[in-house]
């Protein structure tokens, strides 16, 4: 069920209007929740809910179990169980046909055909997300930071909350267990930063990223029939469209979670305005970016140890953080090129910080820099195949400059009015240093009215047909 759909419209009204007439009645309304999370992703594929129940099953076992143990032998042996059993169910439908796709070539160049080993299997959605989100859980516990839950109820209520199941944020139990398990009130407040969320992150899918979909997948699909110029004007489009696309589900994920009386944090933060891409990082999918600095970097040793080990952390936390998208070879170039220039950023940092504040113009060119280290990474990140991307690489590297290719003006003034249209919003939250988490407080009840009836407005006049959203295969 897609956030954008009119099913999920009627779906979230029925399940707003019973939530809260059972306000008083906290077993009551989880429940709700609990089959209302059943409904949302089963409404996809019904068989993958065995294994979303399987998943919370063993971490919810697995956490009782390591709280009560005192033998620390015993409670390492059963987080290593919890983490094969959820790396293992991850590693089998994500990275099983990578790996046995490569065993079949390597044993080729040894003379040994052992045929087709691949199986036609299909990627649960959102199981990144949810692995994650009870791997923390269960480490977390064994490191003595958080008590284990008893109530299962409440507990695959945070696994398998809708607003965040298929693609996150990946929030933590010690973040929205104990909303779970309190009493929850009618926030007007909330209510109003719930809309203008909800109202921004429709705006940034369905009339901004859907729309430079279209110029980028025409592009895309020949890149050796563009010049340069049209090429690298499609790979900045892409970065706002996934930017879009992402932000503007996190928004409508936050923003509904915040209507049921639920506070997520911050998923995206204005991350092209970063100065360094360590600190992009920090901004974008920032639910991931601290999983992995927890639970990756600080693990291998982080700062700690001098900078060749803290430049090796950084490196693999990066190339691991691109190998969680998908088990292509684009993805782990995606993620070592992006590791690699962190490492290059920590080894010259040497420049004073209050000198960048004062010389604003260097300032805004570390801002581009960092703007087209990512902007270039992520063209192995939309390419489906290195051949794919080394042709647009090559292309755009050979400066062939020209006018932009134009096939249709109309929908080319479109997506530059749309393209604009973000920009603008993300520089106002940044010029008011407002947090689009908290905008819609300081709107007056006419102004969510208003804002309502812009968007159905914008949605309608720019809405493209486009379905889905793109971190749903991951």
């Amino acid at each position: 069920m897609l956030f954008t759909s009119s099913t999920f419209l009627v779906f979230f009204l029925l399940v707003f209007i019973l939530y809260w007439l059972l306000q008083k009645k906290l077993v009551w309304q989880n429940l709700l929740l609990y089959i209302s999370s059943l409904v949302f992703y089963g409404w996809w594929d019904w068989r993958f809910l065995f294994l979303i129940f399987f998943s919370a099953c063993v971490d919810y076992v697995v956490g009782i179990l390591i709280a009560d143990e005192q033998n620390e032998r015993k409670r390492k042996w059963l987080l290593i169980a919890s983490l094969v059993v959820n790396l293992g169910t991850l590693g089998f439908f994500k990275y099983y046909n990578f790996f046995a796709e490569s065993f079949v070539e390597l044993a080729n160049l040894f003379g040994y055909h052992p045929g087709n080993v691949t199986l036609n299997i299909i990627l649960p959605v959102g199981i990144s997300f949810y692995t994650f989100q009870t791997m923390s859980y269960s480490i977390d516990i064994y490191r003595r930071k958080f008590k284990p839950t008893r109530n299962f109820l409440n507990f695959f209520t945070y696994v398998a909350f809708f607003p965040q199941l298929v693609a996150g944020p990946i929030e933590r139990a010690a973040d929205l267990l104990p909303q779970i398990e309190r009493p929850r009130r009618f926030r007007t407040v909330w209510f109003k930063e719930g809309i203008v969320q909800i109202c921004v992150g429709f705006i940034r899918k369905i009339v901004v990223a859907d729309n430079l979909g279209i110029y980028v997948d025409n592009i895309y699909a020949n890149p050796d029939l563009h010049n340069s110029t049209t090429l690298m004007l499609a790979a900045v489009f892409f970065t706002f469209q996934i930017y879009c696309d992402f932000a503007g589900y996190s928004d409508i994920a936050i923003g509904t979670a915040k209507l049921l009386g639920f506070r997520f944090q911050r998923n995206f933060d204005l991350p092209f305005f970063s100065r360094t891409l360590s600190e992009h990082w920090r901004r974008w999918h920032m639910s991931l970016s601290y999983w992995m600095r927890d639970y990756v970097y600080i693990p291998l040793g982080g700062n700690r140890k001098g900078f060749a080990l803290q430049a090796r952390n950084l490196f693999l936390t990066m190339f691991l953080c691109g190998l969680w998208h998908l088990n292509t070879a684009n993805f782990m170039i995606f993620g070592a090129v992006n590791g690699i220039w962190v490492v290059v950023e920590k080894a010259v940092q040497t420049t004073d910080q209050q000198n960048i504040k004062r010389w604003k113009l260097y300032a805004w060119v570390r801002v581009m820099i960092t703007f087209a280290v990512f902007t270039l990474s992520l063209i192995f990140f939309r390419q489906a195949t290195l051949h794919d991307s080394t042709i647009v690489m090559s292309r755009i590297l050979n400066f062939d400059l020209g006018m932009p290719s134009i096939t249709n003006v109309n929908l080319f003034a479109k997506i530059i009015l749309v393209f604009v249209l973000v920009n603008v919003i993300d520089v106002l939250l940044y010029k008011k240093k407002l947090s689009l988490e908290h905008a819609g407080r300081y709107f007056p009840n006419y102004m969510i009215v208003l804002c309502v009836a812009v968007t159905v407005l914008l949605c309608s006049l720019f809405f493209s047909g486009t379905t889905n959203f793109i971190y749903f295969q991951f």
